[in-house]
């Protein structure tokens, strides 16, 4: 049985965001409404036991090529949002517009 959600997720596609604990930006591309990965993932990668019934993010890393997947609460919004370099930003979105992301994807 999937573990229930508590509630909506806080951020969403294209928002430009800080993660807290590591102190970098970057821009959620996808957002699971609880944890999706494996608990071997889980035991090994989130130390500091973020609850898995809670909303998870991918989020493009800023000045990198990586992707993270992150715990909402280690993440907050920031204000006047800059773009994120990232070499996949263009594999998501199609522009940067009043500091968010416009998907490439269509929603029907």
């Amino acid at each position: 049985m999937p573990a229930l959600v508590t509630g909506q997720a806080k951020f969403a596609i294209g928002q430009v965001v800080h993660h807290a604990r590591f102190d970098y930006r970057g821009v959620v591309v996808d957002i699971d409404p609880v944890f999706q990965l494996s608990d071997e993932w889980y035991d090994e990668v989130a130390k500091s036991r973020p609850p898995k019934d809670h909303p998870w993010y991918h989020v493009l890393v800023h000045g990198s090529d990586q992707m993270t997947y992150v715990a909402e609460r280690h993440l907050e919004s920031i204000a006047d949002a800059a773009p994120i370099e990232h070499p996949q930003i263009d594999d998501y979105f199609a522009e940067f517009r009043d500091g968010f992301y416009v998907s490439t994807r269509s929603v029907s």
